[in-house]
This record gives C-alpha cells, sequence and structure tokens, in this order.
C-alpha cells in the first residue's frame, strides 16, 4: 500500500534523515578542508619566515664584518 499516509511519513522522515546526513558530513569535509587549508598556509609561513632570518643573519654578518 504505497499511498498510505504512514508510507508517505515515513519516507518523509528517512528523506529528512537522508538531508540531515548529508548536511552533517558536508560540516565534516569543510572542517577538514579548513583545517587542512589553515596547515598548508602555516607550513609556508614558517618556510619564508626561516629563509627570511637566514637572510638576515648573513646580512648581519656581512655588515659586522664591514
Amino acid at each position: 500500500m504505497e499511498g498510505t499516509p504512514h508510507n508517505e511519513s515515513q519516507s518523509r522522515g528517512s528523506s529528512l534523515l537522508m538531508k540531515a546526513l548529508a548536511v552533517a558530513v558536508l560540516l565534516v569535509v569543510a572542517w577538514i578542508a579548513i583545517k587542512v587549508i589553515i596547515g598548508i598556509v602555516s607550513s609556508i609561513f614558517w618556510i619564508v619566515l626561516a629563509v627570511v632570518v637566514v637572510f638576515a643573519v648573513i646580512w648581519a654578518v656581512v655588515t659586522l664584518r664591514s
């Protein structure tokens, strides 16, 4: 009996559950993507900072020797 109100409410309930699950999956994936992007940006920042520190030390040594 596919047209009965019981089956329609059950179908709506499972559809709502599937949408809620889809939203939860999207939120988890977005959270992981944000963490990955922050990690990449942080890595680039620290590499650039290390290069700047090396150049600063070389500049300071050359300046003090002259």
